[in-house]
């Protein structure tokens, strides 16, 4: 079972390389943890959690993905990113070698908030 945890609690932790055979979150406990995280919202059946940004211009959006992408480099846990219509920037982010949520998930994302409003 995976606790509910704060966003400061996962943000003081550090992702842990997953090549799979670790049980994922149940819909239970990934509905319980991403409530503690109001920015995020889950998807693909409850697998996936997403943040969207809505930016000033295409310059900001670079930024802000290049951001994630140095942060999620230092993690070894990389997000699924996307930049469309020049602003609009969303993340989603699961456990590939599981196909769903791991505690590494929560954590990227929590780190995610630390850095960026």
């Amino acid at each position: 079972m995976n606790p509910t945890q704060t966003p400061t609690e996962l943000s003081e932790k550090k992702c842990v390389p997953c090549e799979g055979g670790v049980p994922g979150y149940s819909a239970t406990e990934a509905q319980a943890q991403i409530a503690a995280m109001p920015l995020w919202r889950l998807t693909h059946l409850g697998t996936r959690i997403r943040r969207d940004w809505t930016l000033q211009n295409f310059r900001a959006g670079i930024k802000l993905l290049n951001t994630i992408g140095a942060l999620a480099e230092r993690e070894q846990h990389h997000p699924d990113m996307h930049l469309e219509g020049y602003r609009n920037a969303w993340i989603e982010i699961y456990t590939h070698a599981i196909g769903g949520l791991s505690e590494n998930d929560f954590v990227l994302a929590a780190k995610i908030d630390a850095i960026l409003p």
